[in-house]
């Protein structure tokens, strides 16, 4: 279900794209994010920061874009998001006496703090190579593609990258979860 949820905006985002054109994809994406928000504290009775963010982010550069009529702002939401997720993870590195990653509450895993170290850093490059890759088909290529990207695209790397920590992380499984 919390898939599913989280897989709102982008359903949301490609539907108004196909059913109209960007400014209905930008607005059908900023009202769902915001769903997504209200989901989330309803069901799991929290605020989630990143949830909130990528919300706010989008109502800010959704709005430009529908009030200059231009498709730019919104095609930057998920430059900034992915930076800001960059920066946040790196800044872990340097305040904090431990990385972000590390300081989710998960039970699955038990890695030594260099290990979260650099699982923390690989994310945090991760996301900046998200960034710089959206401004450049952003700026480079149709919006056609960059929806494509954005819709399918992100998901798909992101999907790559976690399968790819899997044989790393599977040495840290706790005994207990992989029964599961």
């Amino acid at each position: 279900m919390k898939v599913l949820v989280d897989l709102l905006p982008a359903i949301a985002f490609v539907a108004g794209y196909l059913m109209g054109d960007i400014y209905l994809a930008t607005v059908l994406l900023v009202v769902s994010l915001f769903a997504v928000v209200a989901i989330y504290r309803l069901w799991l009775k929290q605020w989630h920061k990143a949830h909130i963010a990528t919300a706010l982010i989008a109502a800010v550069l959704g709005g430009v874009t529908l009030y200059v009529h231009d498709p730019a702002f919104i095609k930057l939401k998920p430059t900034v998001v992915y930076a800001l997720f960059s920066l946040v993870l790196l800044g872990s590195h340097v305040f904090g006496d431990r990385v972000l990653l590390a300081r989710l509450p998960q039970q699955a895993f038990r890695l030594p703090d260099p290990v979260w170290r650099k699982v923390n850093f690989a994310w945090a490059l991760f996301f900046a190579f998200c960034a710089a890759l959206n401004w450049y088909v952003a700026n480079h290529f149709d919006e056609a593609t960059w929806v494509k990207l954005k819709a399918f695209g992100f998901t798909a790397l992101m999907l790559v990258f976690m399968l790819a920590h899997a044989p790393f992380l599977m040495r840290y499984l706790q005994p207990d979860t992989a029964k599961d």
